[in-house]
């Protein structure tokens, strides 16, 4: 079986492209020897959608591990067509130049693939952001490089390995905005020189970049914006902020001072979860706590997507479906994710008051304000 993601809603077709890139200045902290590479996706406005094909969900290779593995424990082998599912995203096309757009930085979950953000990516690309997915190689569970090759999760465990790990997606996260100055300069930063969409480093504003990520993503989006002024706005998607009961990561103990969002649901908040507490007490910036009442903590992935397509298809019990997306609808949870995230980023970003940022909606009676 297959599935389809959700629509965009904005008014910008959107286009799609990967880069290989590698970091000759680091050696990679997971495999000795080698030089940190990483693949990234960027989803941008395009100019144009037709004779292009669609961005395939999953690279083969990636695809492959997905479905061996167990489709996240949601399917047997060969269940699920992961290679053939297609996003809406038009390859390669030609970025929109019209004007300059801000960029918008996602990272993964601990141990998850950038795909799990397809969704919100191709959604901010059709309101006019670019886009900047991040995976972290070695720790999600399978990354495609060029010409096929695969490289896989490798051990990690422990607290020293969950510093680690926060430690290389923060210096992934900078490598990679320096790489994007240099597509902005005009330079090729994929190690394969691999042809670009036409106009698409001219379009970035590397002077508004927000980042946002889910779990460990979200975690990776506040650490690196307390070291790293160049990222102006953040959202932390059900990330916790801790490495365990008396550990905080060094954002927990600071705060922030620039304008952050915490996306949570009912046994995440600023309430109930001591380094978001200590997080929140301790910014000075623009701030909001938002719960997604009835959700569960991969509602802030694709999984709120692909997880009830799999149930009408493949019957998930009701027990492991609930786990993932919790009780919400689907439909609404997506919609007030984009809706809020979206309002956030043109608030903080463009410079552009959302009223919808600024108590309960009506409209997404799903979200709780958290005071």
């Amino acid at each position: 079986m297959r599935f389809e993601l959700p629509e965009s809603t904005g008014r910008h077709p959107v286009g799609s492209t990967e880069l290989h890139l590698v970091d000759s200045a680091r050696r990679d902290p997971w495999v000795a020897g080698k030089d940190r590479e990483l693949m990234v996706s960027i989803w941008y406005p395009a100019r144009r959608a037709e004779r292009h094909p669609r961005q395939p969900y999953m690279p083969p290779g990636v695809a492959r591990s997905v479905d061996e593995s167990g489709s996240f424990g949601l399917a047997g082998p060969g269940q699920v067509d992961w290679a053939g599912v297609r996003t809406e995203a038009a390859a390669t096309a030609p970025a929109d130049d019209g004007e300059d757009r801000p960029v918008v930085l996602y990272s993964p979950g601990l141990k998850t693939s950038r795909t799990l953000g397809t969704s919100t990516a191709a959604e901010l690309a059709s309101r006019g952001y670019v886009v900047v997915t991040v995976d972290h190689t070695y720790e999600a569970p399978a990354v495609e490089f060029p010409q096929g090759r695969v490289e896989l999760q490798k051990p990690m465990s422990g607290i020293e390995g969950l510093k680690k790990a926060v430690d290389t997606r923060v210096r992934d996260t900078r490598f990679v905005l320096g790489q994007l100055a240099l597509l902005h300069s005009g330079r090729n930063p994929d190690a394969e020189g691999r042809r670009l969409p036409k106009c698409l480093g001219k379009t970035l504003n590397l002077k508004r970049i927000g980042m946002f990520g889910h779990s460990g993503g979200g975690a990776t989006a506040a650490e690196t914006m307390r070291v790293d002024r160049r990222i102006d706005a953040g959202v932390n998607m059900d990330g916790t902020l801790q490495y365990n009961d008396s550990e905080f990561l060094p954002v927990a103990r600071s705060g922030l001072h620039r304008p952050f969002m915490l996306m949570g649901k009912a046994d995440q908040t600023h309430l109930n979860k001591p380094s978001w507490r200590s997080f929140w007490d301790r910014s000075t910036g623009w701030k909001r706590d938002l719960s997604l009442e009835d959700g569960s903590h991969f509602s802030y992935t694709d999984a709120q997507s692909f997880v009830p397509a799999l149930d009408e298809h493949l019957d998930v019990p009701a027990a492991l479906r609930e786990q993932y997306i919790g009780t919400v609808d689907p439909e609404r949870s997506t919609a007030a994710q984009r809706a809020f995230i979206t309002a956030f980023f043109d608030q903080h970003l463009r410079g552009r008051p959302q009223d919808l940022l600024n108590g309960p909606s009506p409209a997404h009676p799903e979200v709780r304000f958290i005071d």
